[in-house]
């Protein structure tokens, strides 16, 4: 039934438990895992030639959480594939999920809400919102 299924990462703890459930899924499924991580340059852009240190440093970032994730799966015996990509993230993954015939899309959420939600805005919420997938939220351990 999923044959590819996408974990965006931002390397952060939410996005941990989407990865235990994604690489459980793929087990069961046989199903290859697709580490995405994007950065967004727009933050940056008024910034001129600092700019250019700080998304190297997120780049590398990416490149790292993309990695742990590769790493879980060759232990785990499932495949996986990396992708580390810039430009809007709950665009760019609803558009890597269409480009790579995904069947579903693991993420992990904060549970922001109020103020914090309003400002800051939730990418997970908005992929939910434009995915032609299905999408399964998993909430953050905050018990540890």
């Amino acid at each position: 039934m999923y044959n590819e299924v996408l974990v965006p990462t931002d390397g952060g703890s939410a996005a941990g438990a989407a990865v235990t459930h994604a690489m459980d899924l793929a087990q069961s499924e046989d199903a290859r895992i697709h580490a995405l991580y994007v950065v967004d340059e727009s933050p940056y852009a008024s910034m001129g030639s600092g700019a250019d240190k700080i998304i190297n440093t997120i780049q590398a970032d990416g490149e790292q959480a993309v990695r742990n994730i590769a790493d879980r799966a060759d232990d785990a015996g499932v495949d996986s594939t990396e992708t580390v990509t810039t430009g809007s993230a709950s665009e760019r993954i609803t558009e890597y999920a269409a480009e790579n015939d995904i069947d579903m899309i693991l993420m992990g959420t904060q549970g922001r809400d109020g103020l914090d939600r309003y400002l800051l805005g939730s990418v997970t919420e908005r992929v939910v919102r434009s995915s032609d997938v299905p999408v399964l939220t998993l909430r953050e351990d905050t018990e540890e």
